[in-house]
């Protein structure tokens, strides 16, 4: 019985602390998987910069395109359409200026968002770990004390089966010689 009931309670003890690690894991894991999901999304503005740069380049081959063609057609238009040409370069490198910059805003604000949270998933991360392993430490030493309890009550209990076994054979041994001893007297 008493092999039995430690062992049982042991085995609860180390699937408690099993379940605890789990879930540690899991949040750590879930944790890693943001940080990578943010950086695949910081990674992933050139991308976007660069295609949207593209379309605006696209654009500009469009406008020039359509001047040339318009040069091409219409006698006496060169000039007026070097001027709208020249705006129209003005325009879209005004557009890309800014399109640069907003990007590099953009990125630079994600990226920051992204080291804070890192930072704080790490520092929570850290703490975790130091409260688990604190508390992992006071579940061994509860679960030491209860097997050592559940230990000294099994034994008490057998010191009391013992002794229990021990007087009823005495009550036996009494009541067998005080049968005897009336059987003496009757015969006698």
């Amino acid at each position: 019985m008493n092999d039995t009931y430690t062992t049982s309670m042991t085995t609860a003890f180390e699937l408690q602390r099993s379940a605890i690690e789990s879930s540690q894991q899991a949040l750590e894991q879930g944790l890693e998987f943001q940080q990578r999901t943010s950086q695949a999304m910081i990674d992933s503005l050139d991308s976007q910069e660069s295609a949207q740069r593209r379309g605006v380049e696209l654009t500009r081959a469009m406008f020039h395109g359509y001047f040339d063609a318009v040069e091409a057609t219409v006698p006496g238009s060169e000039q007026a359409v070097s001027q709208l040409r020249e705006m129209a370069d003005e325009q879209i490198d005004f557009l890309l200026e800014n399109h640069e910059e907003v990007f590099e805003t953009i990125e630079s604000e994600v990226a920051e968002g992204v080291d804070t949270y890192d930072e704080l998933s790490a520092d929570y991360v850290d703490t975790l770990d130091e409260q688990v392993d604190t508390f992992a430490e006071a579940h061994e030493d509860l679960e030491s004390q209860s097997v050592e309890a559940a230990e000294q009550m099994a034994d008490l209990f057998e010191d009391f089966k013992d002794q229990t076994e021990e007087i009823q054979t005495q009550i036996q041994d009494v009541q067998q010689q005080a049968t005897e001893a009336v059987d003496v007297e009757i015969e006698s």
